[in-house]
């Protein structure tokens, strides 16, 4: 049931892709298979909420599958970080900025010390927490310069463990070239007439 469920994903048939996700879930629910299982279904429920625009059922989702891991292997574990950077992002997507940042901040050391500094989640994580920070209409010149300080740290290290051509690298080059210009526009103080 999962490699059909994944295959309709896979082809873009998102709407088939989540019926047969939820047949699955409840099937497993019904079987009483692990708690594993069940959370790499909801992963995927989650996905296709989001693929069709159920934003806020997706969030749902995730919060509870960042839960679930939680509980069951612990915040060091790395299915419990990827978890977390899941729901953050989708936090960062509907401008929940405080609640990203707040786990964020609890979840980065975490992630640096077990998977360390050039891991792709480490470096994901580092780029949502600094891109919630510069979209907080709250923020102030310290947090724009902790993401700009964040970013060039981010980029330099992404650049030397995936390239200059990695999608990951443009994308953490781009939310830099974003946050200086967000301090900068934030420190020139405006000319008067």
């Amino acid at each position: 049931m999962s490699q059909v469920g994944n295959g309709l994903y896979a082809s873009r048939h998102y709407e088939d892709a989540l019926s047969v996700q939820e047949a699955e879930l409840s099937l497993r629910r019904r079987l009483g298979v692990s708690e594993e299982s069940i959370l790499a279904v909801q992963a995927n429920i989650a996905m296709s909420y989001e693929r069709l625009g159920r934003v806020e059922e997706a969030l749902c989702v995730k919060r509870d599958v960042y839960s679930g891991r939680l509980k069951l292997s612990g915040k060091s574990h790395e299915d419990t970080l990827r978890a977390a950077n899941n729901y953050a992002a989708s936090l960062l997507d509907m401008e929940r900025l405080e609640e990203a940042k707040s786990l964020l901040r609890k979840t980065i050391p975490v992630v640096r010390r077990v998977l360390g500094e050039g891991h792709r989640l480490t470096l994901k994580m580092r780029r949502i927490y600094a891109a919630a920070l510069c979209e907080d209409p709250a923020a102030t010149l310290d947090d724009l310069r902790e993401a700009v300080t964040m970013l060039v740290e981010t980029a330099r290290t992404t650049q030397r463990v995936m390239g200059g051509t990695h999608p990951l690298t443009a994308g953490i080059e781009e939310n830099l070239r974003d946050a200086r210009a967000a301090l900068r526009a934030r420190e020139t103080p405006p000319r008067s007439a």
